[in-house]
């Protein structure tokens, strides 16, 4: 746990009521970009999902914290960016101390058990998700859709987290019941990609300033 920082307006948790169907996007949107809201769009209808949340975190204890804009700063522009009714953005990890996604989905699926949670994430997570804190328990916790990215297509689907829990990979084709299964369960989704990187943006501002 990291020390908690409440920021009114940035770490508020979003709205919701019993029975929704919302995908968790996390990240560290730094900066973001319409790649984010690409994934979230296709999600939302390809999961058939009431809301997109997505998931300012602190800082992702796998990453280089040097180059990270802070919280306030990363929520701001990415509302600005997610312009779309059924997409919401908070930083509301930090009011808690998180710093694994395994602590923020089990928050979750404790004090809201009665939503529908489903963990967004690009397939360039999938191939290094072995890192993750507690990877194998997030399986457990959550129903995972996988969205393709450039070049990560092979490495994801063979990835030791996709080996491990390949008797639980659902047809794209049933990807719309994901929601309403229970974990674990996952489904990879291909479809429009965008070649964009919040890291490779940092390094095009570093170059042009």
């Amino acid at each position: 746990m990291s020390t908690p920082l409440s920021i009114p307006g940035i770490t508020d948790l979003p709205p919701s009521a019993p029975g929704m169907r919302i995908g968790l996007f996390g990240g560290s949107f730094n900066p973001p970009h319409a790649g984010h809201e690409l994934v979230s769009r296709e999600s939302l209808k390809r999961l058939r999902l009431d809301a997109v949340w997505w998931l300012v975190t602190p800082g992702n204890p796998l990453k280089d914290h040097g180059a990270l804009a802070p919280l306030a700063e990363r929520v701001t522009a990415a509302r600005r960016l997610a312009d779309h009714p059924r997409m919401r953005v908070t930083g509301f990890e930090a009011a808690h101390g998180f710093a694994y996604t395994y602590q923020t989905l089990s928050h979750l699926r404790r004090t809201l058990a009665d939503r529908k949670f489903v963990w967004i994430m690009g397939a360039d997570s999938l191939a290094g998700f072995h890192r993750w804190e507690r990877w194998e328990e997030i399986f457990t916790l959550l129903p995972i859709a996988v969205y393709i990215r450039p070049g990560s297509t092979r490495r994801a689907t063979f990835s030791k987290a996709a080996t491990r829990f390949a008797d639980y990979r659902l047809d794209e084709t049933d990807a719309a019941l994901l929601p309403d299964m229970p974990a674990p369960a996952w489904v990879f989704l291909h479809g429009l990609m965008s070649s964009l990187s919040s890291t490779d943006l940092r390094a095009g501002d570093r170059a042009n300033p």
